[in-house]
């Protein structure tokens, strides 16, 4: 099976939203990620997303789930009830609603990866979910160099005493974005 790696965006102060829930701030060089070498080769790697319902819901789903979205893959949204309408599919992009918890998610995703990765795209409380429970293998975090002040930040709520990070690699991704690979491991309870 392959690696399931979860990654988000985040301002150098931590936070992965402004005070009003927006990421707009996080992402000055989307343009210029798209176009990086090394996310060109994460898509490229990827079988499968797991995702959050508020990731899924940010922008309307029936717009950006289309043939031009950077995964053209199964995608498992994390929620608690599923949508009645499911956006346009493809025979490479496809939606599933889980229901019943993260290890479901990811067992699902992994599943449908086969060898390839799975990537966990957030937000917070998949991410969270998914570091707590053991079942993330590296965590990728790009960090801008701009401060919010306040926000939503990825690592609260984190089980300190079980999640430990080892730094893998450090990379400028584009012009102003810095990425950190962490390999994670958990230890058992306490």
């Amino acid at each position: 099976m392959g690696k399931v790696i979860a990654g988000m965006t985040m301002s150098l102060d931590g936070f992965i939203n402004d005070r009003n829930g927006s990421a707009k701030h996080l992402n000055p060089d989307f343009s210029e990620l798209l176009e990086a070498f090394s996310f060109k080769e994460m898509t490229k790697e990827t079988g499968a997303v797991v995702m959050g319902r508020h990731v899924y819901e940010m922008a309307d789903p029936f717009l950006w789930a289309n043939e031009d979205y950077e995964f053209q893959v199964p995608i498992f949204v994390l929620t608690h009830a599923p949508p009645a309408n499911y956006p346009k599919e493809n025979d490479r992009l496809s939606f599933t609603f889980v229901t019943d918890g993260i290890k479901s998610a990811v067992s699902q995703a992994r599943k449908a990866a086969g060898h390839t990765i799975v990537q966990v795209i957030g937000g917070a409380s998949t991410i969270q979910q998914c570091l707590n429970s053991g079942h993330c293998d590296e965590l990728h975090i790009d960090i801008m160099p701009i401060l919010l002040g306040q926000g939503l930040k990825l690592f609260e709520n984190i089980d300190t005493e079980k999640v430990r990070i080892e730094r893998i690699k450090v990379e400028e991704t584009t012009s102003i974005r810095t990425s950190i690979r962490f390999k994670v491991t958990t230890s058992p309870g306490r």
